[in-house]
């Protein structure tokens, strides 16, 4: 009878581990996009940054006139299923003109994008953004009451307020034209305005949001303590409001990250790409640790959301844009301009051959100088007009007569993506 149990006792012990170290394999699947409302597992987070594209306005829907960003929807689509894209960034924002979250035609448009493309990949993350402006166009908006129930405020029968937004002392006031304004997170209205867009773009299927620019919006919370509180609301309401009940976080971190007592408010960090341009070498540029105020081994780490610990977090660097200066396409070197241009301008202006090229070597330099950084592929963006150079869009889309604006990096993208 002993013996019986003993060996009872061995099966069952032997079927544990063999329960145990499945899990770890399934658990440790290097090609795994599951994630749920427990959090994101490292592995996952950087299988989604590995496959992260900008996308600027890919959910956009104007609905006055189809033209202008707003073109080419059908093959976005198709180049998304072509390169296996898993991670959308900047799909859907709002950069004033705030009156259009009311037009059911934008939202409507915006959903029906989002599902198609979780047809065929329901994995695909869809990012929205809570970006650094606000103007006296939210005084159209009424306000919701799950907005007021998710901020913890009572409910009240009223529009937004733009005035509330502003820094009382009036840092950023007007800082880009006027009734035109950095808003402050240490202000209420502005967290309710921040939850009212998270909620917007959750129900049309984002499941992440870019912060932009939070030390612009952080003017009045050095120690982040209320955007510290912001976040945590704005992950309790993602865990009811979301396709998977998490949302993923990240923002512009000029100072390496957003970390509170060891613990990071961010799931990534991201940063723009900091070009830096070759003086005797006209429009040609490189990538440098050190370089002005490049994220490269500086993302700080700790505790993450999900739960678990970091020396670095991981991130992303991307084309950023932000305009032209007084000299296009003169070395300007200790700017972030590149040879006088915003970064994806500049990426625009090469010809085919070194815009391929250029990405192949920023995609290896950084995986090569950082193990936490990863390259936020250029899908589409908006282009600077400098001196009548650029016409409105970059597109990385392969050039066809479904998309005659397209700049044939899309197949670049894939091969990178597919060989490493």
């Amino acid at each position: 009878m002993e013996k019986l149990r003993f060996y009872a006792f061995t099966m069952r012990l032997s079927l544990v581990i063999w329960l145990c170290i499945l899990s770890a394999v399934c658990f440790a699947n290097p090609h795994s996009y599951h994630f749920d409302a427990s959090g994101i597992a490292r592995t996952v987070l950087e299988n989604y940054l590995k496959r992260s594209v900008t996308m600027t306005e890919f959910l956009e829907v104007n609905p006055y006139t189809n033209d202008g960003p707003y073109l080419y929807k059908e093959d976005d689509v198709r180049l998304i299923k072509n390169t296996g894209t898993k991670f959308i960034g900047r799909a859907i924002y709002r950069w004033g003109r705030e009156e259009v979250l009311i037009a059911p035609e934008y939202l409507e448009g915006a959903r029906k994008l989002a599902e198609e493309v979780h047809s065929f990949d329901s994995d695909v993350i869809l990012q929205a953004c809570l970006f650094e402006i606000v103007t006296r166009n939210v005084e159209n908006i009424p306000i919701p009451s799950w907005a007021f129930e998710n901020m913890g405020m009572p409910a009240e029968n009223r529009h937004f307020r733009y005035d509330l937004m502003l820094n009382p002392d009036g840092k950023l006031v007007n800082h880009w034209h006027e009734g035109s304004s950095v808003p402050d997170i240490s202000r209420q209205e502005t967290q309710l305005w921040f939850i009212f867009l998270a909620g917007t773009y959750f129900d049309i299927g984002c499941e992440a949001l870019h912060l932009g620019q939070t030390a612009l919006i952080g003017m009045a919370d050095p120690k982040l303590q209320h955007w510290h509180s912001f976040i945590n609301k704005l992950r309790s309401f993602a865990k009811t409001a979301t396709r998977r009940g998490w949302v993923l976080l990240d923002a512009h971190v000029p100072f390496g990250g957003m970390v509170v007592d060891g613990v990071s408010l961010l799931d990534f960090n991201s940063f723009p790409l900091r070009i830096k341009e070759i003086p005797d070498k006209p429009l040609q540029a490189l990538l440098e640790v050190g370089y002005l105020d490049g994220l490269y081994l500086k993302s700080k780490g700790g505790k993450t959301p999900s739960g678990w610990n970091c020396q670095s977090l991981p991130y992303l660097v991307e084309f950023d844009n932000f305009g032209c200066s007084r000299t296009p396409g003169e070395s300007t070197i200790e700017s972030h301009f590149v040879w006088g241009y915003d970064e994806i301008t500049w990426f625009y202006l090469q010809d085919e051959a070194y815009r391929q090229a250029w990405l192949r070597y920023a995609y290896n330099w950084v995986k090569d100088n950082d193990p936490n950084g990863y390259l936020q592929m250029p899908v589409s963006r908006l282009v600077s007009l400098c001196e009548g150079k650029g016409r409105g869009k970059y597109r990385a889309n392969n050039k066809s007569a479904d998309n005659p604006d397209g700049l044939n990096v899309e197949e670049t993208i894939k091969e990178l993506w597919n060989n490493h």
